[in-house]
C-alpha cells in the first residue's frame, strides 16, 4: 500500500494526494506534522529516496535559521533529529510505494513509483 507523508495546509500536498486519486490510488496518509517520523523511518525514507537529510531540509522555514542548521559541520543524524524534533522542516509531500519514495515536486513526479 502507498503512503503520503501530508500535509493539508500545503497546496504540493493537495495536488499530489488529488492526483494520485484520480490514478485510483488511495494512500495511507500520514500526517506527519501531527505524528512525525522517527529517525529510523526517516533514514529509511531517505534512503529510499536516494537523497542526503540536507536535500531533504525546507531551508526556508525558520525553524532552519533558529537551529543554525545551514551549518556544514551538522552530521546526518544532527540533521534528521532536528527534522524529527521539527517536522515542519521536512519537504513535502513523500510518496513511499513498494520500498521507493518520490517528493511530489512537482505531484506528477510520484506517478513514477506506480509505473
Amino acid at each position: 500500500m502507498a503512503q503520503i507523508y501530508h500535509n493539508p495546509k500545503c497546496s504540493k500536498s493537495r495536488q499530489t494526494l488529488a492526483l494520485l486519486k484520480e490514478h485510483g490510488i488511495e494512500p495511507e496518509e500520514i500526517h506527519y506534522l501531527l505524528d512525525p517520523p522517527d529517525a529510523q523511518t526517516l533514514k529509511t525514507i531517505l534512503q529510499q529516496l536516494g537523497i542526503t537529510a540536507r536535500e531533504l531540509l525546507r531551508t526556508g522555514e525558520q525553524e532552519y535559521k533558529d537551529l543554525g542548521l545551514a551549518d556544514q559541520s551538522l552530521t546526518e543524524d544532527a540533521l534528521i533529529e532536528a527534522m524529527t524534533q521539527h517536522p515542519k522542516l521536512i519537504q513535502r509531500p513523500i510518496v513511499v510505494h513498494q520500498g521507493k519514495a518520490k517528493l511530489g515536486r512537482p505531484p506528477e513526479d510520484v506517478l513514477a513509483l506506480f509505473s
